[in-house]
């Protein structure tokens, strides 16, 4: 019984130590002659350093990549560094007089994490049921494998004030229709969906002549965001049960941008949606 007691100390305090395991963070030398560059692969939203001896600048009214590090002769300390998208950068900071490199370059995996949790962030989250059943898992693996294919459908694709929303693929699969979306965003700002639909048109003939719409809500969405940041592409998978459609209707997808006005239609023919791949 004691040597049980002991044992499970011991592997308790073992998972607790590698719960704990601090991040070694790499270390920036700088000098108060020159100024040492780090460029990020975000814009930099905020910069803090935990000394006065040490000054990181960066613009703060026009969000910019690369931030200035100087420093005074002192102790060392730490810098930490915000993204525009909250992933978080930390590095130790100390002070040398003779500088080995005056630039650094830092990519992605550098980063330490994100200062909200990844999973609360609907540009990356799958919507999708709580409880993944079968069907639901389908609709994962086999959107995943149509963003990895090169196939396209044809040439649909419409464009305002440097949005471009394009339709790559339209697969038909067993009882549903899988619609392969790219959003491009050629702009300098940043672009936040309201929302992304599809519809039915349907012209009403006579003297009174109307247009009936009616909306055709995806039974699941893959790698839908709620933002597309300035010159960033994304691509994601719209699944929705299948249809077809006459020669008096046409079918619309529509993409909404919240508080703004930069809001595209693109009509896709009736052959694509009658004639998938």
């Amino acid at each position: 019984m004691k040597n049980f007691i002991l044992i499970s100390i011991f592997l308790f305090g073992t998972t607790f130590t590698k719960a704990q395991t601090p991040i070694i963070l790499d270390t920036i030398y700088a000098n108060d002659q020159k100024n040492v560059a780090l460029f990020f692969p975000q814009p930099i939203r905020q910069g803090i350093t935990g000394s006065e001896n040490f000054v990181f600048t960066y613009n703060r009214e026009k969000e910019q990549y690369f931030g200035l590090l100087q420093a005074k002769p002192g102790m060392e300390s730490n810098l930490l560094v915000v993204n525009r998208n909250g992933s978080v950068f930390s590095y130790i900071v100390k002070y040398k007089k003779q500088l080995d490199r005056l630039n650094y370059f830092i990519p992605k995996s550098k980063s330490i994490g994100n200062e909200k949790p990844i999973v609360a962030d609907s540009a990356k989250v799958n919507e999708s049921n709580k409880e993944l059943g079968n069907e639901v898992y389908y609709y994962q693996k086999f959107s995943s494998y149509l963003l990895d294919r090169k196939q396209r459908i044809g040439r649909i694709k419409k464009r305002n004030e440097g949005i471009v929303l394009s339709i790559e693929n339209i697969v038909f699969d067993k009882d549903e229709l899988y619609f392969v979306i790219q959003i491009e965003n050629k702009s300098t700002l940043d672009y936040d969906l309201n929302f992304l639909k599809f519809s039915v048109e349907t012209r009403q003939k006579g003297k009174r002549k109307s247009l009936q719409r009616l909306y055709h809500e995806p039974i699941f969405k893959y790698n839908s965001p709620s933002k597309v940041a300035e010159n960033e592409t994304v691509r994601l998978v719209y699944v929705l049960p299948k249809f077809s459609i006459s020669n008096d209707r046409r079918t619309v997808l529509e993409l909404n941008e919240k508080n703004g006005e930069r809001n595209l239609k693109l009509k896709i023919l009736r052959r694509f949606i009658n004639n998938p791949n």
